[in-house]
């Protein structure tokens, strides 16, 4: 949320060059399959630049096949879920409020903080609904890009990958049960907070 709501906002009122070409990038996670998405990471951190192979991965330390490699995973396609979302929620919202308060002299974070983010309130819950739905299945580029070792890269869905692989087909029936409910009692978070925003 820390990413969608500037970004959001900034594809939703702001005229630039590149916006664009910003957008598409945005939209590049959601299009890809996810496999494709962990493998361009895995070029990216270990392949690239040609000449210096690996130059990203050793300047962050390390990332690749360790939890930082989930947390990166996650973040770039929840991202553009979330991003996607805010930006529809900030184009809902006129101007014209906004114009107002700054002719009577309000700045532009007054103005963000008390006037747009509280019209956006279930847009940013929606947001942050979809995007931690996202990262609670994601899969392909997890399992690319960080691995799945169980204890260090584990999460629940490369857990589900894990139990299948050595028969275990129980435990993986209760894993997958278990993120199943976590995304039904999200929904019903949601829903119910979008009824008390209406109401």
């Amino acid at each position: 949320m820390l990413i969608a709501l500037p970004v959001g906002y900034a594809l939703s009122r702001r005229q630039f060059r590149l916006k664009s070409l910003v957008e598409a990038v945005v939209d590049i996670p959601m299009i890809l399959p996810p496999l494709v998405v962990g493998l361009a990471l895995l070029i990216l951190f270990t392949s690239f630049p040609p000449g210096r192979e690996g130059l990203l991965d050793r300047v962050l330390g390390g990332v690749v096949f360790e939890v930082e490699a989930i947390l990166l995973a996650q973040v770039l396609v929840a991202s553009s879920f979330a991003i996607r979302s805010m930006k529809i929620a900030f184009d809902q919202v006129p101007e014209r409020a906004e114009q107002l308060a700054r002719s009577l002299g309000a700045g532009k974070g007054r103005v963000f903080f008390s006037i747009v983010l509280p019209q956006v309130r279930r847009g940013v819950v929606t947001a942050f609904a979809i995007s931690w739905a996202r990262c609670l299945g994601e899969f392909g580029p997890i399992l690319v890009f960080a691995g799945a070792t169980r204890g260090k890269t584990e999460v629940l869905s490369t857990s589900i990958f894990l139990e299948l692989n050595v028969g275990r087909v129980q435990s993986a029936v209760v894993i997958a049960l278990c993120m199943i409910l976590m995304a039904v009692v999200t929904l019903a978070v949601v829903r119910l907070f979008g009824e008390r925003s209406v109401g």
